[in-house]
């Protein structure tokens, strides 16, 4: 593990949130996905909140921000949109966060996405979120989270 500057979009992002004092961790082992990050972190998966990228019927990107020990319900993320939703494909990804899957942050993106974060995950302390590649990663407050995206209210969207 080593310290790295974060790619520059989520730079700005941090500074913007005044998150100054943020680091951004780089494990050469990578933390491509939610399992992946909590063996190279050593924590629990629960501990990783991993940002999942979902397009609507109509195109639209929707970010959920989920607990790591859980999977998405379509079901309930579509009853809760109003539309069906499902898996972008990873040039959508790229294009909407400017970010590749396993490396996708909760905020900083190309552009403008609506987020749902999920409730579990607002129920911990502090996350793991990845940080632009899937190999680096911050550690966050779910209050800082909260105050980021505008989130208040997790939503229940697990399997």
């Amino acid at each position: 593990m080593k310290k790295v500057a974060p790619p520059q979009c989520l730079q700005n992002a941090f500074e913007e949130n005044g998150l100054t004092q943020i680091e951004v961790f780089e494990f050469p082992e990578g933390t491509h996905t939610a399992a992946d990050a909590a063996k190279a972190i050593g924590c629990d998966v629960s501990d990783i909140g991993k940002s999942l990228v979902f397009v609507t019927e109509t195109l639209n990107p929707i970010l959920i921000i989920m607990n790591g020990a859980d999977q998405v319900d379509l079901t309930k993320a579509s009853n809760l949109l109003g539309l069906p939703i499902r898996k972008a494909e990873a040039a959508e990804v790229r294009e909407t966060t400017g970010y590749v899957i396993g490396g996708v942050p909760p905020f900083g993106h190309a552009k403008p996405v609506e987020t749902l974060i999920d409730k579990k995950l607002l129920e911990k302390d502090t996350v793991w979120l990845a940080a632009g590649t899937p190999k680096t990663v911050f550690t966050l407050s779910t209050r800082d989270l909260r105050d980021v995206t505008g989130i208040e209210t997790g939503v229940d969207i697990s399997a």
